[in-house]
């Protein structure tokens, strides 16, 4: 699947994200037949420029500097599909900001092989680099899946996740900031 399908131009980043997650979703469900698809797709979002996957090291250690010391916005989109009945759409914005790495960090990160498949060339969980000094949202959306947002979309589709489903999540989530 072409995940640059939808022009940038013509969306806001939510709507790219969504539109993005709803491709893979829709593209899923047709070639299954039915049943239920989650999609998500997640864009990161420096002022009005979205930062895709770095194709090289100097385009990661490009994305990285740009990022140092700033914030911006991770936003992740949601579709959930069934083929014959419903799509939904959704998506998570979360505000974070990068500490003040050094050239030498992004060097041994990049060295790791790490940024290559994450928007933005970063990982907020990766303890050894450790980029981001702080965020405002949901954690689980910067890592790629706003777990709690998919609950959402469960249940708004009529799966009953009850309180006990949500025990099982990672304490992140459960201490995130969005409603389920």
């Amino acid at each position: 699947m072409d995940e640059d399908a939808p022009s940038p131009a013509a969306l806001t980043p939510e709507e790219m994200a969504e539109a993005l997650a709803r491709a893979k979703a829709v593209s899923v469900a047709q070639r299954e037949g039915g049943g239920l698809v989650l999609a998500a797709d997640t864009v990161v979002v420096d002022g009005d420029t979205l930062l895709g996957k770095p194709r090289d090291a100097a385009e990661a250690a490009a994305m990285l500097r740009r990022l140092r010391g700033r914030e911006h916005r991770v936003i992740t989109g949601l579709a959930l599909v069934d083929a014959a009945r419903f799509t939904l759409v959704d998506h998570v914005t979360t505000a974070v900001r990068m500490r003040a790495y050094t050239e030498e960090e992004i060097a041994a990160y990049i060295a790791r092989g790490e940024p290559f498949d994450k928007a933005g060339a970063y990982a907020i969980q990766d303890e050894a680099f450790h980029p981001v000094a702080s965020y405002d949202g949901c954690y689980c959306n910067v890592v790629g899946l706003p777990l709690r947002a998919v609950i959402r979309l469960l249940r708004h589709a009529g799966l009953d996740i009850t309180d006990r489903h949500l025990a099982g999540l990672p304490a992140e989530c459960r201490d995130c900031p969005l409603q389920v």
